[in-house]
């Protein structure tokens, strides 16, 4: 199983100094971590009780670094970990911006980009965007594959959609990656998720540290939707939260934390996501966090 690490949590990490995070970046890299992540809100309103999978962990002043910029910066910065988004808000993007962004990210990084992708959940940050916030499922399902007609098809490139439509477009450079950039989707473990990774997608993100009944629910479904279309389920990865268990004293207790694992990997889980923020203190304690787990990854 690989190995992936989330940066969220600014504020609690580094205060007001956040390009501070590029040493984090550096930290990620040389302790072998197979991938880099960061999150996505454009805008925050105050509606946080609108967030549909519990209590949001953070308030509307929270910062969120742009992620394909940041990235950007971790790929100057990096030498080996892939880099990856989770997620970005695809629908608040226009698709033939989202297509050259990371098609050049992923230039830039000499093919480390990974495109997690999904709907976002809060009305009012979709409003700020002028963007419609009814259809954005619509929205970012065709955004992919247009993303994937100008990374894919040879130019000049076609699209028609509902929402995304254009014609005879040249979109250069094109990703380094064969077959484009890889798209994750963020999800629920329902139908609708699996029927567009197994039809779009290299892999899924379940949302935040899933339950194992329901990561089982989500990765059949997965599998019933790879036999619908001739795909071999077996292509498709699945990135899922790894809780971290704490000692008495607030430190990590990694043989509870690791004692998951097993599980996780019987159930098809190919990618474990950890997110350093809640259970490390400062900074300098991210680097030896994740040679720790990486450690008990490699014998688990």
């Amino acid at each position: 199983m690989k190995l992936s690490v989330t940066i969220s949590g600014l504020t609690r990490l580094f205060g007001n100094d956040l390009a501070a995070v590029i040493d984090v970046a550096r930290a990620v890299d040389e302790a072998g971590v197979d991938q880099l992540v960061l999150p996505d809100h454009v805008v925050m309103g105050t509606r946080l009780d609108r967030y549909p999978f519990g209590r949001f962990p953070f308030g509307p002043e929270e910062p969120w670094l742009e992620p394909m910029t940041a990235l950007a910066a971790f790929a100057g910065a990096t030498e080996r970990v892939r880099l990856s988004t989770g997620v970005v808000i695809a629908p608040l993007r226009p698709a033939v911006l989202l297509a050259k962004t990371a098609a050049t990210l992923d230039v830039l990084s000499r093919g480390r980009l990974d495109l997690g992708v999904g709907t976002g959940w809060q009305r009012e940050e979709y409003e700020a965007s002028g963007v419609p916030f009814g259809d954005r499922a619509a929205r970012m399902d065709d955004g992919v594959r247009a993303c994937q007609a100008l990374w894919i098809q040879d130019p000049p490139v076609s699209f028609s959609s509902p929402t995304v439509a254009f014609t005879d477009m040249w979109c250069e450079p094109r990703p380094l990656q064969p077959g484009g950039v890889p798209v994750w989707f963020g999800g629920g473990a329902n139908e609708a998720t699996a029927r567009r990774v197994a039809e779009l997608g290299a892999g899924w993100l379940p949302i935040g540290v899933m339950p194992d009944d329901e990561l089982a629910q989500g990765i059949a479904h997965i599998r019933v939707a790879c036999a619908a279309i001739g795909r071999d389920p077996a292509t498709v990865g699945v990135r899922a939260g790894l809780a971290i268990a704490t000692t008495d004293d607030g430190g990590v207790d990694l043989d509870r934390t690791m004692a998951r694992v097993p599980a996780l990997r019987d159930l098809g889980v190919t990618v474990l996501s950890v997110t350093p923020a809640r259970s490390v203190r400062a900074p300098g304690e991210i680097a030896p966090f994740l040679a720790s787990v990486r450690a008990a990854l490699a014998d688990a």
